[in-house]
């Protein structure tokens, strides 16, 4: 297997059993890579990859939940036992608050549940597999944030974000900070790490109130996971370019 997988871009995607994350792993798939379809559910993660094999890409389910230990390390060895090594991990899975929600009313279970998936999953997942990623000659590492997240667009006058955001907005700000940590780490590596925005996406993250579908939400994602050597790391990118943090 190790000798098949060898000359393939071996590519993870959290939450990607649906909605734009499913999107990210057909399109990396269409680029001829191999894709793990990461899954908190694994019948879930197991129909959707049945679904892109049908549709001729080489995919495979990873059984995932980034809020726990464990899961992270099964499938960080499970990657690991079929490839060798990681070449790309996208960094998708992600939960929402309510909207709009006022930070003086909110419950804080809440803002500690979004901060446990949106924030210390991609820490978790990211630390479990940057092993297998420094094997790779090409690694890229793809977290998932928002304009919601944007201090600078947050703050510009004018600017439509929809509304007050108590949880959802700051945990992809804190993301983002996060991202910026380990641009700084990585810097002296041949890892490139940057964020990604979708837009307002019809996902069931939003009870499919978005005005994009989640394959045009997908393709920023799918362009920074297949950035060429020389491109750029520790920024933030939409489909028109450079995000203001």
């Amino acid at each position: 297997m190790l000798g098949l997988m060898s000359e393939k871009t071996i590519a993870l995607v959290t939450g990607a059993n649906k909605g734009i994350g499913y999107e990210i792993a057909a399109g990396l798939s269409a680029l001829g890579w191999s894709v793990g379809v990461g899954a908190r559910d694994e019948r879930r993660g197991t129909d959707a990859v049945e679904k892109l094999r049908a549709a001729g890409a080489d995919a495979f389910v990873v059984p995932l939940d980034v809020t726990e230990d464990e899961s992270v390390t099964a499938a960080a060895r499970l990657v690991e036992e079929r490839a060798g090594r990681l070449d790309v991990l996208v960094n998708n899975a992600g939960i929402a608050g309510g909207w709009p929600e006022e930070p003086s009313t909110i419950d804080l279970e809440t803002v500690r549940r979004l901060v446990e998936t949106n924030v210390m999953g991609v820490i978790r997942v990211t630390n479990a597999m940057l092993p297998l990623l420094r094997r790779s000659a090409h690694p890229r590492i793809v977290n998932q944030s928002s304009h919601v997240g944007s201090l600078t667009l947050q703050t510009t006058p004018g600017v439509d974000l929809g509304g007050i955001s108590g949880a959802y907005a700051p945990t992809k700000s804190f993301l983002n900070a996060v991202t910026i940590q380990y641009a700084k780490e990585l810097s002296g590596t041949n890892i490139l790490i940057n964020n990604a925005c979708p837009g307002y996406v019809a996902t069931d993250l939003n009870g499919f109130s978005g005005t994009r579908t989640p394959e045009q939400g997908a393709a920023i994602a799918v362009r920074l996971a297949a950035l060429p050597d020389d491109g750029p790391t520790g920024q933030i990118f939409d489909d028109s370019g450079v995000v203001p943090w």
